[in-house]
């Protein structure tokens, strides 16, 4: 099959959006299929060398044996709701128009959110008289109304109008969970036309390494207890929680703290960490791919953390990465989502409340106490993540489900 996929985000952009089509991509690729991948220009957490794409309205690349159409969008601060509704408008119809110039496919599946894009992909997919797929991750406009940041009851409206209609009109959604399949049918998508089929995540790449590896040693955390949160610091992330927590340990000395990524709430974190005085906590940037698995490794313990706002049953993909590195994570989230099921299920962690960082102190505590406790419970997500997470199961499934609309 000729297959597109439309993504907002796609490498040397990194973090779960650039990564999750990209790993899709090299999979279908290596399966026998063409693939041709529309995305933006890079600028958001982008690494390496971008002199490539400077001062370019648009660019065809091949991209680690992927064709790759990149096309211009705005740049904007992300930290401006106002500006990064305009980017999504802006970028759904740059999209929209490129679509228009690429050469025939079968199939065309689209990244969400952006809502706007997934509009612009159905239009194109039905201008050419071919199947598309909606691949949902976080369910919008409702992540947005659950922190705050959209507040409008007029946007509220057209976005909750055009959820819905893409989710009826789209020749199939693919959600990455069970709640999140039933959400999609409540805002009228017919039952036979969703699928629940979770993130994945390359079992072959992604596996347990040495923990007393190079992160420890250039950082000075070789003997320490060491927790880490890697990924977007956003709204939605509640890592003052963690500060909290970490201030709560202030007097543990064994015990050290490594926030690892970029976002919009950065540096109110790392004012506040200065506040607090917080000398057992640790910020990085973003890291890259490979570094950023060394980071798992260099861990005894990975929070994954959600603010008890959020109700959308989203499933973080931090999540599956760290079970397929062999490390037990440790979840401050809203306890009725999916993402305490597939914990509880995989045995991979435990699961805490949102917003309570004293539950969260003791939890550290209790792992750095019992070394065997960590052990065990990696392994358990280890060989979940390999049984049930990996590429290829993920993979394969969607190939069926292609055959069935493209064949």
């Amino acid at each position: 099959m000729n297959l597109l996929l439309v993504c907002p985000f796609f490498p040397p952009e990194v973090g779960s959006a650039a990564h999750l089509f990209f790993d899709l991509g090299q999979a279908l690729k290596a399966r026998g299929h063409r693939i041709t991948v529309l995305t933006g220009l890079p600028r958001y957490h982008v690494l390496g060398d971008q002199r490539r794409y400077r001062g370019k309205p648009f660019m065809v690349e091949n991209f680690d044996g992927l064709r790759v159409f990149r096309v211009v969008n705005l740049k904007v601060p992300w930290n401006v709701p106002f500006l990064r509704g305009l980017d999504q408008l802006f970028s759904a119809l740059s999209f929209g128009a490129a679509g228009l110039f690429l050469g025939p496919f079968d199939l065309a599946m689209v990244y969400s959110p952006f809502l706007p894009l997934a509009l612009s992909t159905y239009c194109l997919s039905r201008l050419r008289g071919k199947p598309g797929v909606m691949n949902v991750q976080d369910i919008f406009p409702q992540s947005a109304v659950d922190v705050g940041i959209l507040r409008n009851p007029l946007l509220i409206r057209l976005f909750r109008g055009m959820e819905t209609f893409l989710y009826r009109h789209f020749s199939h959604v693919v959600a990455h969970s069970e709640g999140s399949r039933q959400h999609v049918i409540n805002r009228g998508a017919a039952p036979e036309d969703v699928t629940a089929i979770a993130n994945w995540v390359d079992t072959c790449a992604f596996k347990p390494g040495e923990k007393h590896n190079h992160v420890r040693e250039a950082l000075g955390l070789q003997d320490l207890f060491v927790v880490s949160f890697a990924g977007i610091m956003g709204y939605s992330q509640d890592l003052e929680t963690v500060l909290q927590a970490a201030a709560i340990l202030a007097d543990r000395p064994e015990i050290a703290f490594l926030l690892v990524g970029d976002g919009v709430n950065k540096p109110n974190l790392q004012s506040m960490a200065r506040t607090y005085n917080l000398r057992n906590v640790t910020f990085l940037p973003m890291q890259p791919k490979e570094k950023y698995l060394d980071i798992l490794h260099a861990s005894d313990l990975c929070l994954v953390t959600l603010r008890k706002e959020v109700k959308t049953p989203v499933v973080p993909s931090k999540i599956i990465s760290i079970m397929a590195a062999g490390r037990p994570v440790l979840a401050c989230l809203p306890l009725d989502g999916d993402a305490p099921c597939l914990i509880n299920d995989a045995q991979a962690g435990f699961c805490l409340p949102a917003g309570r960082p004293d539950l969260l102190a003791d939890a550290v505590l209790r792992f750095s106490q019992d070394g065997n406790l960590g052990e065990e419970l990696g392994s358990n997500g280890r060989q979940y993540a390999v049984q049930h997470l990996s590429l290829t199961h993920a993979v394969e499934r969607l190939e069926r489900l292609f055959e069935a609309f493209a064949g």
